[in-house]
């Protein structure tokens, strides 16, 4: 799967380096390798490098994204950031980690989706979080104001 087909995101802002698993619509396992290059570490933490929550969040989240959006990108469209529920972090990200992202789809109805999403590290519960997301016209975005 090419990855930049499917998600809008491009660096320093895409956090999925590679597809491991994926049922189109159902459930996709991705990886991300954090990196010491990170440009986050720069300030989070200096001295204490931490993967920030809201960051394994988006990981989450793109990686929802990825397991609608090759149906919904040639259609035209986004699945854009609605809402989470229940975010739990349960021990820190550091520079070096290999997180292992799944998400399955629970839920698309009506223009939106929900997933069930975690996060592993070794074998190890990282996050996990529900994610929502709004599936959008790509020129709904183009033409927003400013």
């Amino acid at each position: 799967m090419d990855i930049q087909q499917v998600l809008p995101h491009r660096f320093p802002f895409l956090f999925i380096d590679r597809v491991l698993e994926i049922e189109e619509g159902k459930r996709v396992v991705a990886i991300k390798n954090v990196s010491y290059d990170e440009p986050v570490f720069q300030g989070h933490f200096p001295g204490l490098p931490l993967f920030p929550g809201v960051l394994q969040l988006e990981c989450m989240a793109q990686a929802s994204g990825l397991c609608v959006g090759a149906g919904i990108a040639d259609e035209g469209r986004i699945g854009v950031l609605a809402g989470i529920e229940g975010a739990r972090f349960y021990r820190p990200v550091r520079p070096g980690d290999q997180l292992r992202i799944e998400a399955e789809i629970v839920g698309l109805r009506r223009g939106f989706g929900k997933a069930q999403a975690k996060i592993l590290c070794e074998g190890e519960n990282v996050a996990q979080a529900t994610i929502t997301f709004a599936l959008r016209s790509r020129e709904e975005f183009q033409q927003a104001p400013r």
